[in-house]
């Protein structure tokens, strides 16, 4: 009995493990495909450095942070399956580059209060290439170290995102829920798990 019951919790925990893995998905999908060149487009907490003549800048933006990307967030907890949509949290942030005569402060990642200009360059210029500016999310670089993120709406400011949502930047999206497995306390199972997801993708130009 022992060992069925460890077999279901793990089962179950691989189970909502992939939802998760597909609303990071289909978020940072979202997000990519809804650039700034989109009608309504997926905003980081920065304009970008040219926008688009019809862009929508902030406070006005479309389906941006100050509302918790209601858009992205609705289409990624589609995909949820089994749970209750509601108990998954989004949360995203965007990364660029900048020149390589720029110093980068720290450890790579972005502060607002370094004052180096928006990471809205490409990856490339005249043949030299320009420094990847890492995003956060609450202060916490999401890629190296996930496992150290909260799980929580509106997790990110306007400290996290060196990068606007341009085309060639990168958006990283974050998914995470509180779970409570079956049989806790028995076999050393938790009473809850926080479970997380972490997505990148290349922004697109929306034709």
């Amino acid at each position: 009995m022992m060992l069925i019951f460890g077999i279901i919790s793990t089962g179950l925990w691989v189970f909502y493990q992939q939802q998760l893995t597909n609303v990071a998905r289909e978020a940072a999908r979202y997000a990519a495909i809804h650039s700034s060149t989109a009608i309504c487009p997926t905003a980081s907490w920065r304009d970008p450095n040219a926008p688009p003549a019809s862009y929508p800048l902030a406070p006005y933006q479309c389906d941006g942070p100050n509302q918790g990307w209601p858009k992205m967030t609705a289409h990624a907890r589609r995909s949820v399956w089994g749970t209750n949509p509601g108990a998954v949290y989004v949360n995203a942030c965007w990364s660029g580059y900048v020149p390589s005569y720029v110093t980068i402060p720290g450890d790579g990642n972005y502060s607002a209060a370094s004052g180096f200009p928006i990471a809205d360059h490409p990856p490339e210029e005249g043949g030299a290439p320009n420094q990847f500016v890492q995003c956060n999310i609450g202060g916490i670089n999401p890629v190296t170290n996930a496992g150290a993120l909260a799980c929580g709406p509106a997790l990110t400011t306007a400290n996290d995102d060196p990068a606007s949502d341009m085309p060639g930047n990168q958006v990283t999206a974050y998914a995470c829920m509180q779970w409570s497995p079956p049989l806790a306390g028995f076999l050393l199972i938790p009473s809850s798990v926080t479970m997380r997801a972490v997505i990148t993708e290349v922004i697109h130009r929306q034709q």
